[in-house]
């Protein structure tokens, strides 16, 4: 347990998030370059990856709508931001490159939506909102990397926008794990339902997905 959670509680943080269908499910950025130590990855990205293979399984079993995001930059770099000022490696994430295509575990099937941006959140200056509104969702089931950074940020914009955000703990993934655990507690406290697989699916259990 968190060290400071009685001051989160004496303050009211935390309470139960009611999670009510249609779900959705939005997977973050599961592409090659994250699922790489070497370019961009590392920590528990490469087991949060697998743990998500059963989760879309159930998606789709279950008719959820599914989202994926990927990281794209303009092949002359015309949308060059200050995320990439930050993190200039970004740059290299194209259109067709091999490091900003999603893993072959978790490749889309026809109908599912493929947001593609250039900063951390999947709703920032994208038609995701309007997708997941069009097709009713209410709850929506997040997994991807990196926890503390975009799936964070899409979470607090899930949030914002009037959707229910589920972050499935063990279908998140960070390079590095002080930040991952860090980022659970504190959406936990104020953004989003944190939960592993087998509690979400169970929590999940009869709702709908359209």
């Amino acid at each position: 347990m968190h060290a400071e959670i009685g001051t989160y509680a004496r303050q009211g943080f935390g309470a139960t998030l009611p999670l009510v269908g249609p779900v959705g499910l939005l997977i973050v950025d599961f592409v090659n370059g994250f699922a790489n130590p070497e370019v961009f990855g590392g920590g528990n990205i490469a087991p949060a990856i697998a743990r998500t293979v059963p989760l879309l399984a159930h998606a789709r079993a279950n008719s959820w709508p599914v989202a994926h995001s990927r990281i794209v930059y303009a092949d002359d770099d015309a949308d060059h931001n200050i995320f990439s000022l930050k993190v200039p490696g970004m740059l290299g994430l194209k259109e067709h490159g091999h490091d900003s295509a999603i893993v072959p575990a978790l490749a889309p099937r026809a109908g599912e939506l493929v947001v593609r941006k250039t900063v951390p959140s999947a709703f920032f200056g994208t038609s995701l909102s309007a997708w997941l509104s069009q097709r009713g969702v209410q709850t929506l089931v997040v997994a991807g990397c990196v926890t503390s950074g975009c799936v964070r940020a899409s979470v607090v914009d899930a949030m914002s926008y009037g959707f229910r955000p589920l972050v499935v703990s063990d279908c998140v993934g960070d390079r590095a794990l002080a930040p991952h655990e860090a980022s659970l507690f504190d959406m936990q406290q104020k953004y989003a339902a944190v939960m592993p697989l087998d509690e979400a699916l169970g929590a999940l259990a009869g709702l709908p997905g359209r």
